[in-house]
């Protein structure tokens, strides 16, 4: 990206002097999917997003590119289908982004789900992937389950099976595709919010956006005007004019702990012990994801949070799995929630809701699309696209060539790579995992200053400088919550190191004394507003 970076006011001032094929309106990870699907075909592409790029529910998901098991028991067969080959995509485009992951299901006697039904599913899981998936499912005995995840409960195990789906760096894989539409010549900017569409002779042209940080507005003009923007889909069609709602909002809550309370060795599928739904205990470093809740939410995508029922009922699924963690609400180091934006329908519980996404044009031509999920965004992304330009056009290099940093072949090789060049192994597997092979661009900065923001993780000072100049981090937030986990990861949500990083970037994002104290004030409301337990 190095090669493309220009100054946030560079970046405004294009918006304003050129007429683009595509004005995309929202940065998360279906919005950057458009700009890059549209950018790859050649077609001129405008993003902005009124926060930053995945700052709303593209970076707090499961973190899972998955082909969505449990999707079978609605019968959403299509979809299973559809998110089984676009994960074997996105591990082949996205290799540093985009891991196998082996999840292993236990099966309890009186189980909703019973052995044999397991396995019936697990096999369609496999057919669906035209058994192309990383390996096939497996079918575990009582030891077999205990041999992978001994600390699990054992009273009342029948047995269970192994199956393969992906984990992924959510914030990171939306930011990748904002960077490919630039690099393909797209203007992305994060920050810089949509607040009026322009509409001429009954059709929109384009919209003023206001420049979030520095103030002012520009007018972006387009041929097509699409409202990508999720769970604020209805907030930008009111701009239309538009005055029934299309989404309906699921929040989905998770929580972290310390993975070595917790217990698990890897992925875990768990059915809640409350109600009988697929939830998840995920490694992720040295603490373990669990999640997810889904209830249906009318509060603003903004508001979105754990509440203390949330974190409750995610817990006691915790400690009926793994009897020996004894979690606690004091263990839990964070809590999260985002709203899925689903497609409204007359079903009665969100989870039998289909994650099939449904594009819509009003009256003035503006193109909106909503539902779907994050395994299947190039999906989306290819129909929107060519819902306005028509399969004629030239395919897109997406769908052939890697994400930024994502051309190489092995990635335990590129690690070692990495850490014969550091002498730095944990520092080698992060570099590998976020940058891939550009981490050779970002080592530079962080040779310079490597002083660990956070003794037991990999983050440094050189990183967040390197974030701040070439990945179009212009916050604290940006940069604690979502070009680095720091937030997710620390129990007081990174306030501790938060100075040291404003420090840090002052100089390259231009602030002074007052500038820097406005952002911590700033971080401060941020995390609290997104890590707060209602």
């Amino acid at each position: 990206m190095q090669a493309r970076v220009t100054t946030r006011r560079e970046r405004l001032e294009a918006l304003g002097t050129r007429q683009f094929d595509f004005l995309v309106i929202g940065g998360g990870i279906t919005g950057c999917g458009i700009a890059y699907e549209a950018a790859s075909r050649g077609l001129s592409v405008a993003l902005v997003d009124k926060g930053d790029f995945a700052s709303g529910t593209s970076s707090r998901s499961s973190r899972l590119v998955h082909g969505g098991v449990r999707y079978l028991e609605h019968g959403h067969i299509h979809l299973v289908f559809e998110s089984s080959a676009e994960r074997r995509a996105l591990l082949r485009l996205a290799p540093h982004l985009v891991r196998a992951l082996e999840f292993t299901w236990p099966v309890y006697e009186g189980a909703r789900i019973s052995r044999w039904k397991l396995g019936a599913g697990l096999f369609a899981y496999d057919a669906l992937a035209l058994f192309r998936n990383v390996a096939r499912h497996h079918r575990l005995s009582h030891d077999a389950v205990l041999e992978r995840e001994p600390a699990l409960q054992a009273t009342g195990l029948k047995g269970g099976a192994s199956y393969f789906d992906a984990a992924t760096d959510d914030a990171r894989l939306t930011l990748a595709n904002a960077v490919g539409a630039v690099e393909a010549g797209g203007v992305a900017l994060n920050h810089a919010g949509v607040t009026r569409l322009i509409v001429e002779q009954g059709r929109a042209v384009g919209g003023v956006v206001e420049d979030q940080l520095g103030g002012g507005c520009t007018e972006v003009r387009a041929r097509s005007v699409i409202n990508a923007t999720g769970p604020w889909s209805d907030e930008v069609r009111a701009l239309d004019d538009a005055a029934s709602s299309t989404v309906r909002g699921s929040k989905g809550a998770h929580i972290s702990v310390p993975r070595a309370r917790l217990g698990n060795r890897n992925a875990v599928t768990m059915i809640s012990p409350v109600d009988g739904r697929v939830l998840f205990a995920l490694p992720a470093g040295a603490s373990a994801i669990i999640g997810t809740t889904e209830a249906e939410t009318h509060a603003p995508p903004d508001e979105a949070r754990a509440a203390r029922d949330d974190v409750r009922y995610l817990l006691t699924a915790a400690n009926w799995f793994f009897p020996t963690a004894r979690l606690h609400d004091a263990d839990v180091v964070s809590a999260w929630a985002g709203i899925r934006p689903l497609v409204a329908d007359d079903a009665v519980n969100p989870g039998a809701l289909s994650r099939e996404h449904a594009i819509h044009s009003s009256t003035h031509g503006v193109v909106s699309i909503t539902g779907g999920k994050l395994t299947t965004y190039r999906v989306m992304a290819r129909d929107v696209v060519e819902s306005v330009v028509g399969k004629a056009h030239q395919a897109a290099r997406a769908n052939s060539h890697p994400l930024p940093g994502g051309d190489f072949s092995s990635l335990p090789d590129l690690v070692a790579r990495i850490a014969e060049a550091t002498h730095d192994a944990v520092l080698a597997e992060h570099l590998a995992s976020s940058f891939g092979t550009r981490w050779e661009e970002a080592w530079p900065a962080i040779k310079a200053d490597p002083r660990r923001l956070v003794d037991e993780l990999p983050y440094t000072s050189g990183e967040m400088r390197y974030c701040a100049q070439y990945e179009m981090a212009e916050t604290l937030g940006d940069l604690l919550i979502r070009r680095t986990h720091l937030a997710f990861e620390t129990r007081d949500h990174a306030m501790s190191v938060a100075p040291h990083v404003a420090e840090a970037v002052a100089s390259v994002l231009g602030w002074d004394r007052d500038a820097i104290a406005a952002a911590l004030a700033d971080y401060e409301r941020e995390a609290r507003r997104i890590f707060t337990i209602e």
